[in-house]
């Protein structure tokens, strides 16, 4: 999208520095795990007319509707409990990637 450039460097930035960081971390025992999330029902999401929510929730190829807040706190827990994970980005998007 035009003019989103700003925006797609802060979150490439992110992304690019997981890693880096979870290793420059590890010898204190803290892991680093990026969740990037997708369309969620959140309240910015729920100021927008019930119409434009439904048509960005059949955006997303599987399932066709907005995130759920309770399966981000499930996400969360699951990367918390499994002390393997470190270092990763982990979309949780439903297979979305906004045009």
């Amino acid at each position: 999208q035009v003019g989103q450039a700003a925006y797609s460097a802060s979150k490439g930035g992110i992304v690019a520095m997981t890693l880096p960081i979870a290793r420059d971390l590890a010898p204190l025992g803290i892991r680093v795990v990026t969740i990037a999330p997708g369309l969620f029902s959140t309240p910015l999401l729920a100021g927008l007319p019930e119409k434009v929510r439904n048509f960005l929730g059949q955006q997303v190829p599987f399932p066709s509707r907005l995130g759920h807040p309770g399966e981000y706190a499930h996400l969360v827990q699951a990367l918390v409990e499994n002390p393997m994970v470190n270092g990763e980005v982990v979309r949780l998007a439903g297979a979305l990637r906004m045009q």
